[in-house]
């Protein structure tokens, strides 16, 4: 009788969440769609003439899953309605399509049951569902105070620009705050250059100091958030996430940036060398933006690059990716064999073994998607094997970074980029999860044999 009340409890646990995870991936393609056929109405384009199909969603996937991966310039094709679908695409995709549907539930005043919050839960990457309502209500009220103030300081930078003007500034300035926030990396800065990024303001300390903020506030996550702002300096009293997360994205923005400023941008100025260093590595995990020419960068420098956009951002955050947490947690189960150990800690701490195993799927999922999608484009369209493979990490990694290949992309590989871009932003194990059934209520184990490995 227990067993059938044990294994009747797991199949229905595991149920729930098979259903929270088909209800996360319908949510985005649905979205996904219904930006796609804005985007194609004549009314979305400066030429008032209709957007083809495939470009229409191209770009509505990049914004949905805050990539930045372009084959339109955002400033000179897309009309004043088009630009308003792009930025409510990413500021859906960066919240999440569950947080913004329960907000919108809280502020009808209808009641949020059980089902709801579980998915709620699993949208966020929550630890648990408890107190699941008031961290909803935390990430909509901190990504708006961000999103303001990041307008409000850009606001000096685009008002004045005689190129732009003070109406179109305030535009610009809340258009930028939310993508760089979101870690989405569109821009609208082709009245330049054509798919110039931001490399107009290279040298602006200020404008590249705000950027960097927002993309680092908004990757960082909003559980770790929730730490900072309960315990504020009290370090020894965030969660090992939060630990984690935060000692991790230092050591990815201060290591890179040191090589960089080291090679890459030896022959630059000081103040253009630093601010360029610290710039393209903290926008490489993610964000999307540049400030210089990629495509100017030794090979070893795209690699280091290859490997950040890979890695990505921190979870329940607005950024995709493997994510900080996977890569420390690989990295820290790597020691434990070096060192003998039976477990794998951190900041005196056991991380459990389900979290490594976790770990070491996705990035073999992330890895497997990565390089294939990378041969495929190679092998297609007869270009060189490492500029691909950017192309593919930045897609999988949500970072929206490019060689300037994407626009001279055939059909087939710009469908690649698309996939790899949602399976990265809703994430390898939603996927997994959802398409297969689980075993959880298996009661009975395979004989167990040693395997020698390495």
């Amino acid at each position: 009788m227990c067993r059938v009340f044990k294994k009747h409890k797991y199949n229905k646990l595991s149920n729930s969440s098979t259903k929270n995870f088909k209800i996360i991936i319908i949510s985005f393609l649905l979205l996904i769609f219904a930006g796609a056929f804005l985007l194609m109405l004549p009314i979305s384009s400066q030429s008032r003439t209709f957007t083809s199909f495939f470009d229409a969603l191209f770009t509505s996937v990049s914004a949905t899953c805050v990539t930045g991966l372009v084959v339109q310039d955002t400033a000179t094709h897309w009309s004043l309605f088009g630009k308003v679908v792009i930025i409510t695409l990413i500021q859906i995709g960066g919240m999440g399509v569950i947080t913004i549907g329960l907000a919108i539930i809280t502020v009808t005043g209808k009641r949020i049951g059980l089902s709801q919050r579980s998915a709620m839960q699993e949208s966020i990457s929550a630890p648990q569902i408890g107190g699941i309502i008031r961290l909803t209500s935390f990430i909509l009220k901190t990504s708006a105070i961000i999103e303001l103030t990041g307008a409000l300081l850009l606001m000096p930078v685009f008002c004045r620009d005689k190129n732009i003007g003070v109406v179109k500034g305030i535009g610009y300035s809340f258009f930028h705050s939310i993508s760089a926030f979101c870690n989405a990396g569109f821009d609208l800065m082709g009245f330049t250059e054509k798919f110039s990024s931001l490399t107009y303001y290279n040298d602006y300390a200020y404008f590249n100091a705000v950027i960097m903020l927002l993309i680092v506030v908004g990757g960082i996550g909003f559980l770790t958030w929730n730490d900072i702002i309960t315990y504020r300096f009290n370090f020894r009293k965030y969660s090992l996430q939060s630990k984690v997360a935060l000692t991790t994205t230092a050591l990815l923005i201060f290591i890179p940036a040191l090589y960089m400023f080291m090679y890459e941008y030896s022959d630059y100025p000081m103040k253009s060398r630093i601010l360029s260093s610290f710039f393209q590595s903290i926008t490489t995990r993610t964000a999307g933006f540049n400030t210089t020419d990629l495509s100017q960068m030794d090979e070893s420098g795209v690699l280091i690059m290859i490997f950040l956009m890979l890695i990505g951002g921190s979870p329940g955050s607005t950024a995709g990716g493997m994510k900080t947490t996977t890569f420390a947690v690989i990295f820290l189960g790597a020691i434990s064999v070096f060192a003998r150990k039976k477990d794998v800690e951190c900041f005196k701490r056991r991380i459990p073994e389900d979290a490594v195993r976790n770990a070491g799927a996705i990035l073999f999922m992330y890895m497997f998607l990565f390089l294939a999608g990378g041969i495929f484009i190679s092998r297609f369209e007869g270009l060189p094997l490492m500029t691909c493979l950017f192309e593919t990490g930045s897609a999988i990694g949500t970072a929206g970074l490019t060689l300037g290949i994407t626009t001279s992309l055939s059909l087939p590989s710009k469908a690649i980029l698309a996939m790899l871009m949602f399976f990265g932003r809703v994430g390898g194990l939603t996927l997994i999860y959802a398409a297969l059934p689980s075993n959880e209520s298996q009661a009975s184990r395979m004989p167990l044999e040693k395997i020698t490995v390495g």
